[in-house]
């Protein structure tokens, strides 16, 4: 998490100096500045990982009918010209952020030169902006006046730019933590008004003979539990964070596991209205993945920009859309059962029990290069009490690992439950 440095304000001055003016004229400002190259080799291979069972199993494993393959390629094709958009428009983004004076220092490279470095801050407001261009665009391929899905297509829509605005004013200002914790309620209103879809839950198998129902209608509380969905959700990427790439690394790494499991509930159903919600799912995540590793392109370790809060509540409150419009929260929430972990080992501070401090990151040693687990009740810091010193890309790597098989553990779990459960 990057300490954000702010500019001493500057007297007025009422008459200004002719000479002042020249030589400022003459002095190079920001304009040119150039961030190091996006690292295009990591990216490669890590989209290459993720993206290939999905496109595997949509293409060729499922035989996945053609009037619902063709909006989604579509949209993959637009997505793809959103990660080259993104590409280009950071660089761009990143010297004006610099003229304002919003960039930070890394913590975790304290007392080496690259710790000294201005690292751009908020850079996720890109990824935010070309997302919802490429979700607009993609309407006009999919959807007509009269869809059904229309309604809560641009509600979901609604909803993700009032949290890209918020956490974008959480960038500027500062926002308390507690004031944090409610903004998503607020954001999520536009969907919950529009949202037309069932608010019923089946009730498990072994459950049934007990409550004496099989579909329990939740009503309004069914409404309430999406609004808490997307709270936990917006926050808990935000909390689990602090290291170069692992906000955005989370992301694409259950992004990856939405679409696989949209793909194989499309292959595995014959419900046309199934169909569509799942279709609607992988509608919004693949233009969300795609400009993600954009922007995990000059994130990724050593980070040459901070996406900011901007980034981790519009990640987290995209995934929350879908998931609640997809029908398929219950597996969301086991998909990020790592943030689930990092919440409960954060409660106690978060709560006000324990003393919380403004990073809770890891101690680095400028001497070896690695970090430190401190007392903080953070995944991160777990992790290195219970495995030792790391450096800052390997321990990435490690929790972007852990992601992953919490991911995979949630397909084991719903292929053993398939049948007995639900």
């Amino acid at each position: 998490m990057a300490a954000r440095k702010r500019p001493s304000p500057t007297p007025i001055s009422t008459k200004p100096d002719p000479s002042d003016q020249k030589s400022t004229r003459n002095t190079p400002d920001n304009n040119a500045f150039h961030l190091p190259p996006p690292k295009l080799g990591s990216i490669f291979v890590i989209s290459t990982l993720l993206c290939s069972l999905h496109l595997y199993l949509l293409c060729s494993h499922y035989t996945v009918d053609a009037e619902l393959k063709r909006p989604i390629l579509i949209n993959a094709a637009l997505s793809l010209v959103g990660f080259f958009v993104t590409l280009k428009m950071i660089p761009v983004a990143a010297r004006y952020v610099l003229r304002r004076n919003m960039f930070g220092f890394d913590i975790n490279k304290r007392g080496t030169p690259q710790g000294e470095v201005k690292v751009p801050e908020s850079l996720g407001i890109v990824v935010g902006v070309v997302f919802l261009v490429v979700a607009i665009i993609f309407q006009y391929f999919n959807f007509t006046e009269d869809s059904n899905w229309l309604v809560e297509y641009n509600a979901a829509l609604a909803s993700i730019c009032f949290m890209i605005l918020l956490g974008f004013v959480d960038d500027v200002l500062d926002v308390p933590w507690r004031v944090k914790l409610v903004l998503p309620s607020f954001a999520t209103l536009p969907l919950l008004m529009a949202y037309a879809g069932h608010t019923t839950i089946v009730i498990p198998k072994p459950l049934v003979a007990y409550v004496g129902l099989e579909v329990l209608d939740l009503g309004r509380i069914y409404k309430l539990y999406m609004g808490l969905l997307a709270v936990f959700c917006t926050n808990s990427i935000n909390i689990h964070a602090g290291l170069n790439g692992l906000e955005i690394g989370q992301t694409v790494v259950t992004a990856a596991a939405i679409l696989i499991h949209n793909v194989m509930q499309i292959g595995s159903s014959t419900d046309p209205e199934y169909h569509q919600a799942h279709a609607f799912s992988i509608y919004l995540t693949q233009p969300l993945m795609a400009t993600s590793l954009a922007l995990l392109a000059f994130n990724w370790y050593p980070s040459s920009v901070f996406v900011g809060d901007t980034y981790t509540v519009f990640a987290g409150m995209t995934m929350a859309v879908v998931g609640i419009l997809g029908h398929f929260s219950e597996t969301l929430l086991i998909f990020f059962l790592p943030q689930v972990l990092n919440f409960l080992l954060s409660l106690p501070q978060l709560a006000g029990i324990v003393k919380c401090p403004r990073h809770r990151l890891p101690r680095f040693d400028p001497a070896t290069g690695l970090l430190t687990g401190t007392k903080d009740g953070t995944l991160v810091n777990v992790y290195l009490r219970l495995f030792g010193p790391r450096s800052e890309k390997s321990l990435c790597i490690h929790l972007l690992a852990f992601q992953a098989l919490a991911c995979a553990f949630c397909f084991l779990l719903r292929h053993f439950l398939a049948g007995w459960y639900k």
